[in-house]
């Protein structure tokens, strides 16, 4: 099994009963908090548990932080091993559709130096297309032995991406709307705009029309305009509040574009401290 990006829900089909498999269900609305965990009660993946963008997959907010900061890879370690994931694990994480919540998941296991975690390309959509298994049946504690190996440099903060607006060398590229980018609306955050010199590369650009991700060649070539030429190790990717951007990451990872960092803070936190520079409008 090497399935580090994406995973076809046929494939995860035939996975199922693999004693090395874990899947985790990450549906989210940020209108409605506990609708994906509703949801999921109703029905999952056989095997599944549920992974809560606000409660697991993220620390609680402090003053200055972003929406979605980081938890440590201690207790995130903790939380990975109370749900059964081992050293060995083959992880697969889903949610509605597009993979934007399942991707913050794939991104936090490669945080912690676990490669074998892939998301369900089309998610659940896909899933039920298919007409595969769904169970209501929550599956009983497992513990396991994961231990966490957290990658430094995957990784970066405010202070780095401040420094980044002043070198050519480097790209920073936003995954949130054109709109919000150019600060013509903020629905979330107190101010409206991005950080100055980022590119705005919508992670909506990774995705075909039944949200299921463009192949690594098409991946590429919609890429290369945000990119210009800028290595992938060279990229720090960002959004909201470092969940959309984890998507985007995972779509420079499919398209063979390795080494890419997150801001996990994002626009969140960017945007918390008025002694930040903002820019608004349509270019960096």
């Amino acid at each position: 099994m090497n399935h580090r990006t994406l995973i076809a829900a046929e494939s995860l089909a035939a996975l199922l009963g693999d004693p090395r498999l874990r899947i985790f269900d990450c549906r989210f609305d940020l209108a409605r908090p506990e609708d994906g965990r509703r949801r999921y009660l109703d029905e999952h993946l056989p095997g599944a548990v549920y992974a809560d963008i606000n409660r697991d997959l993220a620390a609680p907010v402090t003053p200055g932080s972003g929406r979605h900061p980081l938890p440590s890879p201690a207790d995130f370690e903790a939380w990975l091993r109370r749900r059964g994931v081992n050293g060995d694990s083959l992880v697969v994480a889903c949610d509605d559709g597009n993979g934007m919540y399942a991707a913050r998941l794939w991104w936090m296991l490669r945080w912690l130096g676990h490669d074998e975690v892939a998301v369900l390309d089309g998610g659940m959509r896909r899933w039920l297309q298919l007409a595969l298994p769904l169970t209501d049946e929550i599956p009983g504690p497992s513990p396991g032995n994961f231990v966490a190996r957290p990658r430094q440099d995957a990784a970066v903060d405010a202070a780095t991406v401040l420094a980044a607006t002043a070198d050519p060398t480097l790209r920073i590229l936003d995954a949130r709307g054109p709109e919000r980018y150019r600060g013509e609306v903020e629905p979330i955050d107190a101010v409206a705009g991005h950080v100055p010199g980022a590119r705005n590369h919508p992670f909506g650009l990774s995705l075909d029309a039944q949200g299921c991700f463009l192949e690594p060649g098409a991946l590429r070539a919609t890429l290369a305009a945000s990119l210009e030429g800028v290595p992938a190790e060279r990229v720090i990717a960002m959004c909201g509040s470092g969940v959309s951007a984890c998507h985007l990451l995972l779509a420079l990872e499919h398209a063979g574009h390795h080494g890419a960092r997150l801001y996990p803070g994002s626009w969140s936190e960017w945007s918390s401290d008025p002694a930040r520079p903002v820019r608004t409008g349509p270019g960096p």
